[in-house]
C-alpha cells in the first residue's frame, strides 16, 4: 500500500518469503483476531517449512520480542489504486521456503497468491533457503540480500 500511495518515491521494492497482494485481497494467514489483535500463534499452529532452522533458542528469542498484529491486518482487503505506475517499480522476491523454479512455475499456472506478481513489469528472484523468519535463522544473509536488491 505504501508503494501505491507514492511509487515515485520507490527505486525498488522487496519481498521476503511472500509475494505483493492485489487490490482487495487479504493475507492468506488462516489467523483470526482476539480482542482485535493476532498474538504469535504457537509453533504447531505453522507447517514444518515455516519454522526451518529456528531452533528453539532462536523461537524463544522471537516469542519474547513478538508484538501483536493489529487485527485489520489479517481480516481487511488491501486498496490499491495506482495500477500502473505501482506494478512499474521493479521487484525483488527474496524466496525462503520455495526456489524461483517453483515460484515462476506458479505465476505461470496463475496460482492465486502470484497475481499480482504475474502482473508487475518486472521482478527478479533471489533464493534464501530457509524458513519463514530469515531475519531471524539468517540475518546476514537476509541483509546482504537485502543490500544487493537496493543496489540494483
Amino acid at each position: 500500500a505504501a508503494l501505491d500511495a507514492r511509487p515515485d518515491r520507490v527505486a525498488r521494492i522487496v519481498f521476503v518469503d511472500s509475494a505483493p497482494l492485489a487490490p482487495g485481497d487479504v493475507i492468506p494467514s488462516g489467523l483470526t483476531p482476539v480482542d482485535g489483535e493476532v498474538p504469535l500463534p504457537d509453533w504447531d499452529d505453522f507447517d514444518d517449512e515455516d519454522l526451518v532452522d529456528l531452533d528453539d533458542p532462536l523461537r524463544e528469542a522471537f516469542r519474547r520480542a513478538a508484538v501483536p498484529e493489529p487485527g485489520g491486518v489479517v481480516t481487511g482487503g488491501i486498496e490499491l489504486r495506482d495500477d500502473a505506475h505501482r506494478r512499474a517499480v521493479p521487484a525483488t522476491v527474496i524466496a525462503c521456503e520455495f526456489g524461483e523454479s517453483d515460484l515462476r512455475r506458479w505465476v505461470a499456472a496463475g496460482e492465486g497468491f502470484c497475481r499480482e506478481l504475474s502482473a508487475l513489469d518486472r521482478y527478479d528472484v533471489v533464493e534464501l533457503p530457509t524458513g519463514h523468519w530469515p531475519m531471524f535463522t539468517r540475518p546476514e544473509e537476509l541483509g546482504a540480500a537485502i543490500a544487493e536488491a537496493a543496489a540494483r
